[in-house]
């Protein structure tokens, strides 16, 4: 049977958070596809994992045989998300833009995870891995816009899953969610709106695809 892990990592809650909407959306779809599967879901706001450590950091680039107790315990804990994304057949993950990057929680999850020599580097046990980001954002930051430049979302989740992880990535980017709430932006509400509906109906397809290809 095939298992969807999937990773939340926004502060707010699912009415009104634009990242959990869309994972939503995706989550259903693919349970349509596998009622048999397994959903490990980790909410990384309301649950979040340790950040990474000098200890546990270390006891990654040691032999196992030299791990003292205490780099044996914390490495211990770290296999235990390794092996969860390892195990996992397909990756959704919900990453909203909090002051141009990743919300500190999922940069803690990667951080632990992408560990050299397994799941990082040529020989990456998450090599061809399908990963869909949601990553939502308040404005937008496509190519052509004034604040291009400052888009560290997706230029970083490459640089990290597909670089160095060798995952296969796809994203799927609802924009401009402060429009409703700001009045500066009133007039974007319209587009705002239609970024929404797009997400949504993506996630829906992305996972029907997504669960006949892991299915295959």
């Amino acid at each position: 049977m095939a298992t969807l892990l999937h990773l939340d990592s926004s502060l707010l809650p699912a009415s009104a958070s634009a990242s959990r909407a869309v994972t939503e959306a995706f989550r259903k779809a693919w349970e349509e596809q596998h009622p048999q599967g397994t959903v490990h879901h980790r909410d990384l706001s309301a649950e979040p994992v340790p950040h990474l450590d000098a200890l546990t950091a270390s006891a990654g680039f040691a032999d196992p045989a030299t791990h003292t107790p205490e780099q044996a315990a914390a490495f211990a804990e770290r296999l235990k998300l390794v092996e969860e994304l390892e195990e996992a057949d397909a990756v959704l993950i919900g990453a909203p833009m909090y002051n141009f990057t990743i919300p500190s929680t999922l940069k803690a999850w990667l951080d632990q995870v992408l560990l050299m020599g397994r799941t990082a580097g040529p020989d990456s046990t998450l090599k061809g891995l399908p990963i869909t980001v949601v990553a939502s954002r308040g404005g937008s930051y496509a190519p052509g816009t004034p604040r291009e430049g400052y888009e560290y979302v997706q230029n970083y989740l490459r640089a990290v899953l597909v670089d160095m992880a060798g995952a296969e990535v796809d994203f799927i980017v609802p924009e401009l969610t402060m429009a409703a709430a700001n009045p500066a932006m009133a007039d974007l509400v319209p587009l705002a709106e239609a970024s929404r509906e797009r997400a949504l109906v993506s996630a829906a397809e992305k996972a029907k695809q997504l669960a006949a290809r892991v299915a295959a």
